[in-house]
């Protein structure tokens, strides 16, 4: 039975022999689709090739995007790889623990970003012992609404980017979560967690813009203006339209605007520093971030010459649209930013 043996020993050494360029999903350029969606979508596309891959979600499995058709509960079969774990997410990142230290799976578990808080003492467990489990995390920012403060993640994503051998993923657009999926199962010697809108994403044209196999190198160039730079735009999530928005618009000026799209720190400092260095060239010191969540920590990557466009306070129960409006997470906000930028530099 030698192909069942070879099996065998890729689950129990951890590896997986998959052909990502041929099975994970390619999105079109155009109609919007939330990153959670994209995320089920690429969960579904892996779960055939990758027999390792088992879990579920804290509840939330609609929501999540995590419940995948046609496979089995493992309530109702112990071969199942659906897993039902129920409003316990500190018990659910523990139980991922045990499964990878025992050998043989790569577990995932989903809930509302907001909701990482009760499982923190597993998810700090994971980081210290090094091993390879998958959060996916969405509603990740004021983005979700109506649910209001109480479920709207403001310091949740500085709080996981804070804990060593994090590795956080937050992607901008669908293909980009595919490419978080594979990032995700690339990584063998610490956990990482997905973190996924609610609201729809445009689908940019990759023809015309950087590969969305830049997030496996943490950050790169989105889009590069036509003449020098004078100005980085920098964005991750449901913020990186509103940095492409602003490119175009100050480019219309006669300002020119690199965009770079940095969807996991953690990933981006692992990087060579001179490819560092060539996403964010240290002479342009013009940089303005924009991120629907709290700005703590992007002084690292904006220099002090620099500005963060973020949110330091609780949300409010509203429509995403006013939302962003309202706490000036907006592309008028980050052009005035650049300008502002710029003015201090002169």
């Amino acid at each position: 039975h030698g192909e069942l043996a070879a099996g065998f020993d890729d689950a129990v050494s951890g590896r997986i022999a998959v052909d990502w360029d041929s099975v994970l999903p390619k999105f079109p350029a155009g109609a919007g689709l939330a990153t959670r969606q994209a995320s089920g979508k690429a969960l579904e596309a892996l779960y055939p090739v990758v027999p390792t891959l088992a879990g579920g979600s804290a509840d939330l499995a609609g929501s999540t995007g995590t419940n995948v058709k046609g496979a089995t509960d493992f309530e109702a079969d112990s071969t199942g790889r659906n897993f039902h774990w129920g409003i316990r997410e500190h018990a659910m990142g523990s139980v991922m623990n045990g499964m990878v230290l025992h050998g043989g799976a790569r577990p995932y578990g989903s809930t509302f970003l907001v909701f990482s808080d009760y499982m923190k003492p597993a998810i700090r467990l994971a980081c210290l012992m090094g091993i390879p489990v998958t959060y996916i995390f969405t509603h990740d920012s004021i983005g979700l609404g109506e649910d209001g403060p109480t479920h709207q993640p403001i310091e949740h994503l500085a709080a996981l980017r804070a804990v060593p051998n994090m590795t956080v993923i937050r992607p901008g657009d669908a293909n980009e979560t595919a490419m978080a999926w594979r990032a995700a199962l690339e990584h063998a010697t610490g956990p990482t967690a997905l973190v996924l809108t609610r609201q729809k994403l445009p689908v940019p044209d990759r023809a015309a813009l950087g590969s969305a196999e830049g997030v496996l190198r943490g950050g790169y160039v989105l889009r590069e203006p036509s003449t020098a730079i004078q100005a980085i735009v920098i964005g991750t999530g449901s913020e990186l339209q509103l940095a492409l928005e602003a490119a175009e618009r100050l480019g219309s000026e006669g300002i020119a605007v690199r965009v770079v799209s940095l969807p996991s720190w953690e990933i981006f400092r692992r990087q060579p520093q001179a490819y560092r260095d060539q996403v964010l060239p240290p002479a342009v010191r013009a940089r303005v971030s924009v991120e629907a969540l709290s700005r703590m920590g992007w002084g690292e990557w904006i220099t002090d010459d620099g500005e963060a466009i973020g949110i330091d306070h609780f949300g409010a129960s509203a429509p995403a649209e006013r939302l962003y409006q309202e706490f000036g997470i907006t592309t008028d906000a980050v052009v005035a930013a650049v300008k502002r930028t710029l003015a201090r530099r002169r």
